[in-house]
């Protein structure tokens, strides 16, 4: 974290948005007393309605700090990444509106987290900023939610039930019950757009980034097949996860000098699997098509999510079994509604772990488990996020 004095702990960047709103009560329960932080966004008016919210969840913050700035104005981002141990912001699509945030960070020395999924964004912060943030000290944190903490952290979790120095495979099979809100779908949307400069940036980045001599990471795409721990039909998952998995691998010697990861989305039924495949084939295409995708982006406007209700009724389960050393262990991440209340704890718990705890010392662009492993583990199962060896 940065050493100078710094007005606040923690500042959240978008607390007006539904991801960003979920984010600030989570904080206003479970931050510590001492922790400084405040709430950042365009409109002050907006940002003083949250702390209404806030202040009735926890009367001690009636006074919490509001901080005006907007994404396209580079002085006011900067003066917010100046003033700050830690920004989190909830500002996406990333690839459209986070890069000024990033690079702010960058250069402040501050540490930066995200819950981006655009494999884009990533690695256009890694060309752009890595080099930076190594000189700053500052640590550059994407994908610190769904995407891509369950994957990450508990990839990590079943490494360390498996023996040392050998090769290891590890499968992960990703089950979600919830529903996305309006900035969800446009990231996904924007994402599904770009896919050629998703392609050129990716390339831009193999070609420029060192990977150790020394021992072997890749993901595997793998096939369609039926999970062989209950039997659902799976596809392979091309998100973010597996990269971000890859590149804990490649920094953290204990992933073992041979790593291999592959991950699935278990879908049950071989028929449902089909349909689901389709379904996003037809909407990747879709989103090629401008007028298209403006009509589908008024499908689920901005700002707007699952009611709490709904959101009490979802889950998510990740399921692993990872082999090596003649051992096989099979684990899970489990807990509640994936996109939005767990989302936001994982957001939330990765700032405070960030700001306040003691931590391997790293700088550039980060993963969660090569910047905050065991200590965001410990922090995220006292939390209510399960973690479980199963056989």
């Amino acid at each position: 974290m940065p050493t100078d004095a710094r007005d606040h702990d923690i500042v959240l960047f978008g607390a007006t948005g539904f991801a960003g709103r979920l984010t600030a009560e989570y904080l206003a329960l479970a931050a510590p007393a001492g922790c400084r932080w405040a709430l950042a966004g365009r409109s002050r008016t907006k940002l003083a309605a949250v702390r209404d919210g806030l202040a009735a969840l926890n009367p001690s913050l009636a006074d919490l700090p509001l901080l005006e700035a907007d994404v396209d104005d580079v002085a006011s981002v900067r003066r917010v990444a100046e003033a700050t141990k830690v920004l989190a912001t909830t500002v996406g699509p990333y690839v459209l509106h986070g890069h000024g945030v990033v690079a702010a960070c960058a250069e402040a020395g501050t540490d930066y987290l995200d819950l981006t999924g655009e494999p884009e964004f990533v690695d256009a912060t890694w060309l752009r900023q890595h080099a930076v943030a190594e000189r700053t000290g500052a640590r550059l944190v994407h994908a610190a939610g769904f995407d891509s903490i369950p994957h990450d952290l508990g990839t990590w979790f079943t490494v360390k039930q498996l023996p040392e120095d050998v090769p290891l495979t590890v499968r992960g099979y990703v089950r979600a019950s919830g529903m996305f809100s309006g900035g969800t779908f446009a990231s996904a949307l924007t994402a599904f757009s770009r896919a050629r400069a998703n392609v050129v940036t990716a390339r831009a980045r193999r070609a420029a980034e060192s990977v150790p001599g020394d021992r072997r990471v890749h993901a595997e795409l793998g096939r369609p097949h039926r999970d062989p721990l209950e039997g659902d039909w799976s596809l392979p998952f091309p998100s973010l996860d597996p990269q971000i998995i890859v590149r804990s691998a490649r920094a953290v010697p204990r992933y073992g000098p041979d790593f291999t990861y592959s991950h699935y989305a278990a879908i049950g039924r071989l028929a449902t699997a089909a349909g689901v495949a389709a379904g996003v084939g037809t909407l990747a295409g879709l989103a090629q098509i401008p007028p298209a995708r403006k009509a589908l982006m008024r499908l689920q406007p901005a700002g707007q999510g699952p009611s709490a209700e709904r959101r009490a009724r979802s889950w998510f389960s990740v399921t692993f079994l990872g082999e090596g050393g003649g051992e096989r262990v099979v684990t899970r991440v489990s807990g509640g509604d994936p996109g939005y209340d767990e989302t936001a704890k994982m957001l939330a718990e990765s700032a405070l772990c960030l700001a306040h705890d003691d931590l391997p010392q790293t700088a550039g662009q980060v993963t969660t488990a090569q910047a905050m492993g065991d200590a965001l583990l410990d922090r995220l199962q006292k939390a209510g996020i399960a973690f479980d060896v199963l056989g």
